[in-house]
C-alpha cells in the first residue's frame, strides 16, 4: 500500500509541476507578415526576436540580420555598464559637466545635450558628448578588456576611444545585439547585479500595467551624412513573467525615418501578440 501511496504522491507532485510550468510556457508567437511592415514605411531593414523562454527567433531578411552595422548610441548600453563597474561613474546621478571647448555643439544636437547631465539623463536622451567623456576615462585597455569579457560585436575598437562606436572599427549585427542583451538581462556578462540593475533602470521606455518596454535607439553616422545611415532600436520586452529580445535595424534615407525604428518594432510586437 505504501508504495502505492508513494507512486500516487509522485504522480501529484509531477502533474502539479507541469502546470506550474504550463502557466510560465512561452506564449506561442502569432504569425505575421513582418515584411509588410517594412513594405508600408518603404524602409529596407531587418528585425529579430529572441523569445527567452524557448529560444525561439523571429527574423525578417536573415541575410541584414548576420551584417554587422556600427552600433552608435545603441553602444551606450555596454558603456553606461563598463563606465559603472569600472568605477568611472558611480551610480545613476553620476554628473559631467558638458565642456563646450572639448565637445563643441554641432548644428545637429538637439538643444537638450548642450548642458550638465547625469547618466539618468545622458543614456535617455543619448547625450553623445556625455559617453564620450565616458569612453576616454575609461580608457583602450580596460575598453578593450571588457568587450572582450562581454563578447559584444567584433570588439574593434579601431578608430579612436571616443569614436569607434560611432564612426571606427566597431560592428555588431542584429543576431549579436538581441544575444548581448539576453545575456545583460540575465546577469551573464560578467558585471555585478547592482550594475545590470541601474542601466536596467535607465533603459525602461514604458511601463504599464501590462508590460514594460525597454530599450535605446542608435544613428549611425549621424555626423556625416555622406554616408549609409543605420537606424537601430533594441531592447527586450516583459509581460507576464516573461521576456523577449529583440533588434529593429533600418535604413535610413531622410530624417524622418529615424521615428519608424519605433514604429516598426511596436507595430511587429502588436502583430506577434506581445503587444495590445
Amino acid at each position: 500500500m505504501k508504495p502505492l501511496i508513494r507512486l500516487l504522491g509522485a504522480i501529484a507532485v509531477s502533474c502539479i509541476a507541469l502546470a506550474v510550468s504550463a502557466v510560465h510556457a512561452a506564449t506561442p508567437l502569432q504569425q505575421t507578415d513582418i515584411a509588410a511592415v517594412f513594405k508600408q514605411e518603404n524602409l529596407e531593414g531587418t528585425f529579430v526576436l529572441l523569445n527567452a523562454q524557448n529560444g525561439e527567433i523571429v527574423r525578417h531578411n536573415p541575410e541584414r540580420s548576420r551584417q554587422r552595422f556600427l552600433p552608435a548610441s545603441t553602444f551606450k548600453i555596454p558603456n553606461t555598464l563598463i563606465a559603472l563597474e569600472s568605477g568611472v561613474a558611480i551610480g545613476p546621478d553620476f554628473a559631467l559637466t558638458w565642456n563646450a571647448q572639448a565637445d563643441p555643439r554641432q548644428s545637429w544636437w538637439p538643444a537638450v545635450w548642450a548642458q550638465d547631465h547625469t547618466l539618468r539623463t545622458a543614456l535617455p536622451n543619448s547625450v553623445v558628448w556625455f559617453y564620450k567623456e565616458i569612453a576616454r576615462r575609461v580608457g583602450p585597455e580596460r575598453m578593450q578588456s571588457y568587450l572582450n569579457r562581454m563578447g559584444y560585436g567584433n570588439g574593434d575598437i579601431s578608430g579612436g576611444i571616443d569614436q569607434f562606436w560611432l564612426s571606427g572599427g566597431l560592428g555588431i549585427s542584429a543576431e549579436e545585439q538581441v544575444h548581448f542583451l539576453h545575456r545583460f538581462y540575465f546577469g551573464k556578462l560578467g558585471v555585478s547585479e547592482r550594475t545590470t540593475r541601474v542601466v536596467k533602470d535607465l533603459l525602461v521606455l514604458e511601463n504599464t500595467p501590462q508590460y514594460r518596454l525597454s530599450g535605446k535607439t542608435g544613428w549611425a553616422a549621424l555626423e556625416d551624412k555622406s554616408k549609409p545611415q543605420t537606424g537601430w532600436l533594441v531592447g527586450y520586452l516583459e509581460r507576464e513573467g516573461q521576456v523577449y529580445f529583440y533588434a529593429t535595424n533600418i535604413e535610413i534615407r531622410k530624417d524622418e525615418d529615424a521615428a519608424a525604428r519605433h514604429r516598426i518594432t511596436k507595430t511587429i510586437l502588436r502583430n506577434l501578440g506581445l503587444l495590445q
